[in-house]
């Protein structure tokens, strides 16, 4: 699957708004199915195996955060964007828990919208290559996960187990701000933020490893007040 050619289902009940999407996404090359509630639009899901959903709140017969947990408690890596005139803080922390991917509301810049359907995409496509090879790239940068190696602008670095645990979490969570807390727990089985030193060692090390400036890092960024955040694009936050 490619960022630049995907299946897109449209849960949505506004016909206009389905259509304009529908004609814009196809244009864009991709494949696109319509439902015009939630009930159909699980139905489309089951049979039409979509990459990514648009997905609107308000709907007849089952509204968006019952398909939202419908489909979650079966698939939870589905890029699912809801689209919808719900726009207050305590809509969007509901969808947020529901799983949902990305949230935007009503009315929406169509350009806006295209942006972030091609990064859910990206995203996807990314994850889906390396799940099935163990090998991840980003920049000039190639690490292979099984081997326990990585070939930069450096050289070819063999990686230890807790380094290669640390990358998996990074990987897995592309432009997602870690805390410090979870990022110990997966590379070290910390359950409380301790010895913070040793993360801050790591990441002076990929950056050594993997930025091309290491004082100025593209990959492995800070985020003043949480941890850091992995940028496969090499584009920060």
């Amino acid at each position: 699957m490619s960022s630049k050619k995907a299946k897109v289902l449209i849960i949505e009940d506004e016909r206009h708004i389905a259509e304009g999407l529908k004609l814009n996404l196809e244009l864009a090359g991709h494949e696109v199915e319509m439902a015009a509630n939630g009930r159909i639009g699980l139905e489309k899901w089951q049979s039409f195996n979509p990459h990514l959903i648009i997905l609107d709140i308000m709907m007849p017969e089952l509204d968006g955060h019952g398909v939202l947990q419908k489909i979650r408690s079966v698939d939870l890596r589905l890029p699912i964007l809801i689209l919808s005139a719900k726009n207050a803080s305590v809509d969007k922390v509901k969808a947020f828990k529901g799983g949902v991917d990305d949230y935007l509301g009503k009315p929406f810049s169509l350009e806006e919208l295209m942006l972030r359907v091609d990064r859910l995409l990206l995203r996807a496509s990314w994850e889906e290559e390396s799940e099935s090879t163990g090998l991840v790239y980003f920049g000039p940068n190639t690490v292979d996960l099984q081997l326990m190696k990585a070939k930069t602008d450096h050289g070819e670095i063999d990686l230890t187990e807790q380094e290669v645990k640390v990358l998996q979490l990074f990987f897995a969570n592309p432009q997602i701000p870690l805390k410090r807390n979870v990022i110990l727990e997966a590379g070290w089985g910390y359950s409380e933020d301790t010895l913070t030193r040793t993360l801050d060692n790591f990441m002076v090390r990929f950056r050594k490893y993997f930025e091309e400036n290491p004082k100025r890092p593209k990959f492995f960024c800070s985020v003043r007040g949480v941890g850091y955040l992995f940028s496969p694009e090499g584009k920060g936050r």
